[in-house]
């Protein structure tokens, strides 16, 4: 069998449906694994070698170039070239795992004899693109998408730990130059959207805390100019740095951490991913669905007057509004304990 996951973004995401092909690729180890992905996400899933773990190749789809420019020459020389590419692989099988038009398409446009999807879709026009519609089973996403794949390739899938590849240029970074310190907490402060993110000001006083507890505290950022990085920095007077790094590098700094805090976010599901312990904050967004899966111990937060909702709002939660970085530190104190 030679089957395509199709899981373009984002990070959070990729991270959840990644159980599914591990236990895939364990359950039948002779079978070729590839994935369709956006290349910020692609060191999730492949290292050095250019393989990884559970996938044999990954497709680069650069969505965010397309969206900036859909009607562009490159763009369509972009979408034909990996056209070209998924058609030379001749697919028996692809599983759509994201459930939108774009993923549908591409799918679609690897030529393969089934193309398979949720039958309730994120995005309902993607599933009149599927020869074989599968009902959705299970609580949590990860779950979810272990049912997917699994039914998709006739094989019982229970998903279990994940292998993140190595980057030896990350590895050398994180070890000279990025931990000064251990044990080290890694502070994540942003999130998708405004209605997700804890105020930066309380996570400044969070690490005041953390450095009293014994821990050098970082906290991530994605580029030099990050404001609510900065506005973390600043409000705990020096007691957090800023490291800034890429997807790969945050691997390698995860790979170090002794403790995480943040937000139902890509930083924090990767913590889990790779057992780190870490305390969670969540808002509109529910931990039974998109919770952080993993090994490690954890502790979800979240307040009674925080509602399901996966509207972007800009607007801070009123539930995470009710979590006091007294709260926090209790979380965190019991967590060490245990």
């Amino acid at each position: 069998m030679q089957i395509l996951i199709v899981r373009v973004g984002a990070m959070g995401d990729v991270l959840h449906a990644l159980p599914a092909v591990a236990a895939l690729k364990r359950a039948r180890p002779q079978w070729r694994v590839d994935w369709a992905v956006d290349p910020r996400w692609a060191p999730l899933l492949v290292g050095d070698d250019e393989r990884g773990p559970a996938v044999d190749m990954v497709h680069l789809v650069p969505a965010k170039d397309w969206s900036k420019a859909p009607l562009s020459p490159a763009t369509l020389r972009s979408v034909l070239t990996l056209r070209k590419r998924l058609r030379e692989e001749h697919y028996d099988l692809v599983v759509d795992m994201q459930g939108t038009l774009r993923s549908a398409v591409i799918g679609k446009m690897s030529g393969a004899k089934m193309l398979a999807g949720y039958a309730d879709p994120r995005e309902s026009i993607a599933a009149s693109f599927y020869k074989r519609r599968i009902v959705r089973r299970g609580a949590h996403v990860v779950e979810q998408g272990a049912a997917l794949l699994g039914e998709a390739c006739g094989v019982t899938l229970e998903p279990g730990a994940v292998e993140i590849p190595h980057a030896k240029w990350a590895e050398e970074w994180a070890e000279t130059e990025a931990v000064v310190s251990r044990p080290m907490a890694v502070v994540t402060a942003g999130g998708g959207w405004g209605a997700k993110q804890w105020p930066a000001e309380r996570y400044g006083t969070l690490a005041i805390e953390l450095k009293r507890m014994g821990f050098a505290v970082v906290v991530n950022a994605p580029r030099k100019d990050d404001a609510i990085a900065a506005r973390v920095v600043e409000i705990s007077g020096g007691a957090a740095r800023i490291v800034v790094c890429n997807v790969t590098g945050l691997v390698s700094l995860m790979r170090r951490a002794d403790l995480l805090v943040g937000g139902d976010t890509g930083p924090t599901h990767l913590a889990a991913a790779m057992g780190v312990p870490l305390v969670a904050l969540f808002g509109p967004t529910s931990p039974e669905r998109n919770g952080p899966w993993g090994p490690g111990a954890m502790r979800m937060l979240r307040d009674a007057a925080s509602v399901t909702t996966y509207k972007r709002s800009d607007v801070t939660d009123a539930g995470l509004m009710n979590l006091s970085v007294e709260t926090v530190v209790v979380a965190i104190q019991d967590l060490l304990k245990r």
